[in-house]
């Protein structure tokens, strides 16, 4: 297994030097609970990731962008033999000869044929190519899965070289951080990259398949809903905090809509509808079964339009309802909101953004809405016959409900004369 992860930092993290590295200070050099680099100076650097892999990345320009070079690991490769190497590389590129561009050549020439013997990540992005994008409805999950769980610990190995143990490091490690569902996920994620390596004949086994998922957990179904008194308190934290204003908009939208997190981060201001009062959401941005798409609308309330225009105005121009800091052209990122809400304190038991549907939908049915009409709002349809049957858009009721539901939460904050549309309004 890995070194024992610490969160304390090196005597040159502290100092923040930018003198080259010494011997001593490797010797040194433990893991924290977050990925970081030490520079050597002229390129090089030792990327530290927390299971206490060590590696040395020469970054250098050439022909005008940015590119890397993974050395190889230390202490395989002690100090001296980074530099050596770095060197080397460095007039490579000077002589207008990519690095990286040629280690890939070299790569893709030792694939060929009977022998095939690719690195963890060149199979990866085979994989992710050649089945997830092509045949998922949304490969974001197991994309995410792969270059942010996997990649990093292992990228530069052979794929035929890791183990079971190996496997567990990366999802026992988010077990452990509390996250039992998630480590779920990512052992099926990397045993489905395997099954397919092993048809493809570049691995013998699938050291996934061989980490038991009962002994990581059990993804739990979650239960939580926020009661009224729980919901005043979530919006007051929110408006009373210093994240960002599309933010606090945004998470306030989710809860009045019903709709996803991921459908409010992608939305773009050609499928919003001030004058008829509906944001359609595409049908690529809906999450539903293969063969199944179809698009959702969402019936804005008063106050839902009125966050909208403020959010219109906070875009600057963007296509995007919610344009990323410093990226117009790009929405913000898929864990930008729970990034936020990490940074908050509230009163109460845990919860997630996704809670906000929850929530909505059992105080709707809590106060007579049909269940029909609440489960078309969340863009769910009804398995078996009910659901080739049932294509009632109950359009007027889902209006009607929206509506309700927006005054309803009003009704709640005002109890604690809190006015909603005066929240820290700009």
């Amino acid at each position: 297994m890995s070194s024992t992860i610490t969160k304390k930092k090196s005597s040159r993290q502290k100092r923040g030097r930018s003198a080259p590295l010494t011997d001593k200070e490797l010797q040194a050099v433990r893991p924290t609970s977050k990925r970081y680099t030490l520079r050597d100076g002229r390129g090089l650097f030792l990327d530290v990731t927390p299971g206490g892999v060590k590696t040395w990345i020469f970054r250098y320009q050439f022909r005008g962008k940015q590119e890397k070079f993974i050395i190889g690991r230390y202490p395989e490769f002690s100090l001296k033999a980074a530099r050596a190497k770095r060197d080397e590389l460095a007039v490579e590129a000077s002589r207008g000869v990519s690095p990286a561009e040629e280690k890939k050549k070299e790569r893709a020439e030792s694939t060929t044929g009977n022998t095939k013997n690719p690195t963890v990540m060149e199979f990866g992005e085979r994989y992710l190519k050649e089945q997830v994008d092509k045949n998922w409805k949304d490969p974001s999950n197991e994309r995410r899965n792969l270059e942010k769980g996997f990649f990093p610990e292992f990228g530069d190995r052979l794929l035929k070289d890791i183990t079971a143990v190996d496997v567990q490091l990366v999802v026992y490690r988010k077990r452990d951080g509390g996250h039992p569902a998630a480590a779920i996920c990512l052992r099926n994620s990397i045993k489905r990259m395997y099954d397919y390596a092993v048809e493809a004949h570049c691995a013998l086994i699938n050291p996934a398949a061989m980490v038991a998922t009962k002994y990581i957990g059990k993804a739990v179904r979650r239960k939580r809903h926020l009661p009224p008194k729980e919901i005043r308190g979530f919006l007051q934290t929110i408006y009373r905090s210093n994240i960002r204003r599309q933010f606090k908009l945004a998470l306030h939208i989710i809860l009045l809509t019903l709709v996803r997190k991921s459908m409010l981060l992608l939305a773009t201001w050609e499928e919003v509808d001030f004058e008829t009062g509906e944001w359609t959401i595409p049908k690529e941005h809906v999450k539903a079964k293969k063969g199944e798409e179809h698009e959702h609308i969402v019936y804005m309330s008063g106050q839902v339009a009125a966050m909208f225009r403020e959010l219109k105005a906070l875009a600057g121009g963007s296509k995007f309802v919610l344009p990323g800091r410093g990226k117009q052209n790009q929405p913000f990122a898929a864990n930008a909101l729970n990034k936020a809400l990490e940074g908050l304190t509230f009163e109460m038991e845990p919860f997630t953004i996704h809670d906000q549907r929850r929530t909505a939908s059992t105080l709707l049915r809590e106060n007579g809405w049909d269940e029909d009409v609440v489960e078309k709002a969340l863009s769910h349809e009804k398995d078996g016959i009910a659901g080739v049957y049932n294509r009632a858009e109950y359009a007027k009721d889902r209006k009607k409900m929206l509506k309700w539901w927006a005054d309803y939460v009003d009704s709640i904050i005002t109890e604690s004369k809190v006015i909603v549309g005066n929240f820290g309004r700009r």
